[in-house]
């Protein structure tokens, strides 16, 4: 089974499978689809986390594509000359926010140790479907008519726009020879396509000569850029055991913390989408985010304090802080294990929900959760070879320090920006595979993925349940209630629990596949067009 954010992804997908291929396999024809039929979400000019469960040695493989930082950018890239931060929507089009792309670097070394379909064969559905053109689906339709800035970039003007200026529509036939070159540039030359030769040229050309914003990326950086395993993060939570994505990424650890705060409460007896869940949620994910904010970074420039942040006796004494009966309000950081002489973490960066989540699991019980991003739609809006160039460097801080010194996140050549995306394997306490699941939504995604496990979990929901829950999200601030649902009902109760409470909409997208009795169930947001296929 596949669950994708797109049908015809999900169904190049399906083919790998039913064909014999492992999760690893479609996951990759998946994506290089998801990359034309969703190009404001993810692609080849992105990166992404995946997860990789092995199930005939039982072991997790944590697998790091995320961008980099050219050489050539320092602490000073989003600061004006007088030393202010740039604003965010200056900062984050053209040439200035690109990282060095990863994902496609990353999807090869795990196909090298895990494929079973030939390389090449993953890339052929999505360069046939670029060749004969694709059909615009309503949401990308709506992206491109309501997108301000992608008139202003010759190459996505031609691409989205008729002569005449006007939008592309839903229903209108998209062709892109480009990326089909790529893809099958790709599929005979594997990486080493994206990163050198012609397409890499190209890739440069578009960042160093953009006339709105241009940035430093050089071929060099393309060159030198390299995929990394990392070790999962992993909790147990009631009789099941979760793991997820570490450093760079923030979301494994705070999405595990988020249940390991939560573990006292019998979660059980209250309803989902009651005041009292929503409360208890809210609660450990202000906690949560008080630790991410204050201690998450690349760990391989900073110290971040993993073990620590994940200890049960330090969880155990953060969670009674929880009220049942009041707020909290702000929470304070913690002072986990390790934590004396980092870095602070905590000089905001925005994160947006462009990006994209799909989960496999293969006949062989394998499985894939894995999270891909340009960061915010269509990324910096920057094509180049048929496909968009991501716009991660803005998940950096803007500000270098503060006034408690170095900030963890700041720019620095080669580093990774911190992450929120939450790929995730949930197992059973006999260390069988129970469910594969992940989010797109920017620092959202945590609390998605968060609430997700906990319906499947303690709420018993089967995946389609689960991901149609009403969205309610806490980031150490104001807590947050989905628009349009049950849940603004919710509001008079919070507020008189002490909760500042905003209304508006959740662009969640999650995706899941879970084992049942028998067999597999998916599960696809209601709020995108995916879906699962399976057999």
């Amino acid at each position: 089974m596949i669950a994708a954010a797109h049908p015809a992804a999900a169904e190049a997908g399906a083919r790998i499978l039913e064909a014999g291929g492992d999760a690893i396999d479609a996951a990759i024809a998946a994506q290089m689809v998801l990359g034309l039929v969703e190009p404001q979400s993810s692609g080849v000019g992105g990166g992404g986390f995946l997860l990789y469960y092995d199930a005939a040695r039982g072991i997790v493989e944590a697998h790091d594509g995320r961008e980099t930082a050219p050489a050539a950018v320092d602490e000073r890239l989003f600061l004006t000359a007088d030393g202010t931060p740039r604003s965010w929507l200056e900062a984050a089009v053209g040439g200035l926010p690109v990282g060095v792309p990863g994902v496609v670097r990353m999807l090869e070394g795990v196909h090298r140790a895990h494929g079973r379909m030939p390389w090449a064969e993953l890339f052929e559905p999505a360069a046939a479907l670029a060749e004969r053109g694709f059909t615009i689906s309503p949401r990308l339709a709506s992206m491109i008519e309501r997108n301000r800035d992608l008139p202003r970039f010759p190459a996505a003007r031609r691409y989205f726009f008729h002569p005449d200026g006007a939008p592309k529509r839903a229903g209108d036939t998209l062709v892109n020879a480009a990326y089909a070159e790529t893809m099958r540039a790709i599929a005979r030359e594997g990486a080493d396509a994206l990163y050198g030769g012609p397409i890499a040229a190209e890739i440069v050309a578009a960042v160093r000569g953009d006339t709105v914003n241009p940035g430093s990326l050089a071929l060099a950086d393309l060159a030198g850029y390299h995929a990394r395993e990392r070790p999962p993060v992993c909790l147990d939570y009631r009789r099941h055991r979760v793991c997820s994505m570490g450093p760079p990424s923030s979301g494994g650890v705070t999405m595990l913390q988020i249940l390991g705060l939560l573990e006292r409460f019998d979660l059980a007896s209250v309803a989902p989408g009651s005041t009292a869940a929503v409360h208890l949620i809210s609660e450990a994910s202000r906690l949560a985010f008080a630790d991410r904010n204050r201690y998450l970074a690349d760990s391989d420039f900073v110290q971040v304090p993993v073990d620590g942040l994940l200890d049960a006796e330090y969880i155990r004494r953060r969670s009674l802080l929880i009220d049942p009966g009041r707020a909290m309000g702000k929470a304070d950081p913690g002072v986990p294990p390790g934590s004396d002489g980092v870095d602070r973490a905590d000089a905001a960066s925005p994160e947006f929900a462009s990006t994209s989540h799909l989960s496999v699991v293969d006949s062989r019980g394998n499985a894939v959760s894995f999270t891909t991003s340009v960061e915010r739609a269509f990324g910096s809006r920057l094509m180049a070879a048929g496909f968009f160039l991501n716009s991660q460097l803005t998940d950096f801080s803007f500000v270098p320090a503060d006034a408690h010194g170095p900030v963890a996140n700041r720019v620095q050549p080669g580093k990774r920006p911190r992450s929120s995306m939450t790929p995730t394997l949930v197992f059973g306490e006999d260390g069988t595979l129970v469910a594969s699941l992940g989010s797109p939504g920017g620092s959202r995604i945590i609390g998605f993925v968060a609430q997700s496990v906990i319906a499947l979990l303690d709420w018993g929901l089967d995946a389609q349940a689960a991901l149609s829950l009403p969205r309610h999200v806490n980031r150490n601030g104001p807590t947050e209630l989905e628009a349009g649902t049950s849940l603004e009902q919710l509001a008079p109760a919070l507020e008189a629990l002490g909760h500042e409470v905003r209304i508006g909409p959740m662009v969640s997208g999650l995706h899941a596949v879970r084992r049942i009795e028998g067999g597999l169930e998916g599960g696809a947001d209601p709020r995108r067009e995916g879906v699962a296929l399976g057999h």
